[in-house]
């Protein structure tokens, strides 16, 4: 049950939630431009926000911790979505495996700011440079996880290596297509990154 004061037909919660979320979406922003900055100020962010900077301390204690929060909302989107995508897909490793590029790429092509947040901001801030660390690890960890149970192989420091491989790639080869390095439409890139994946699973299946 709701707690708070009653304003507007909404509780006082429900409020705090909003503004966290429009403060987290205003750092995604700012993050994830093109030309996305470093680090945060607290008077961007609520200028971008449109909310007054008392608001901000009520859910962050600084602009680190706003910025973790942005790059582990980002996390949680794109790894979330990507193990519906592979849990509705057909148990076929070429299915698979598209399910999961696909679903990330389509993720990135429609907010490129996810895609920037995740691969490409700046390694000079020191909070994103430790998030990012993490992250890879995590999605290793995926990668790990649906190699062993589709292919019922059995977790070893080669099988580490190739995850952390994987992700590794997979972020590079994304960040060129972001950034316009790479001039292939998204279908091309899905097809692709499908087909390098498919082939290094072969390799770890045969080995």
């Amino acid at each position: 049950m709701a707690t708070g004061r009653i304003y507007g037909g909404r509780a006082g919660e429900e409020r705090l939630a909003d503004r966290r979320a429009k403060l987290i979406d205003a750092g995604l922003d700012l993050l994830g431009a093109a030309d996305g900055e470093p680090t945060l100020s607290v008077r961007g962010v609520c200028k971008r926000a449109g909310l007054a900077s008392r608001y901000f301390y009520e859910s962050f204690a600084d602009r680190d911790e706003l910025t973790g929060a942005v790059y582990d909302y980002v996390v949680q989107r794109i790894a979330e979505s990507t193990l519906a995508a592979i849990a509705e897909a057909p148990h076929e490793d070429r299915a698979l495996v598209r399910a999961c590029v696909g679903n990330i790429v389509h993720e990135i092509g429609e907010d490129p700011r996810l895609g920037r947040m995740l691969f490409s901001v700046s390694q000079a801030n020191p909070q994103l440079a430790k998030r990012r660390l993490e992250s890879t690890r995590m999605f290793a960890g995926l990668v790990m996880l649906q190699a062993e149970n589709f292919y019922e192989v059995k977790p070893s420091p080669r099988l580490d290596l190739a995850a952390h491989y994987v992700v590794g790639g997979l972020a590079q080869a994304l960040t060129a297509w972001l950034d316009e390095t790479v001039p292939l439409n998204r279908d091309d890139v899905i097809e692709e990154c499908t087909e390098l994946l498919l082939a290094m699973a072969t390799h770890l299946n045969r080995s």
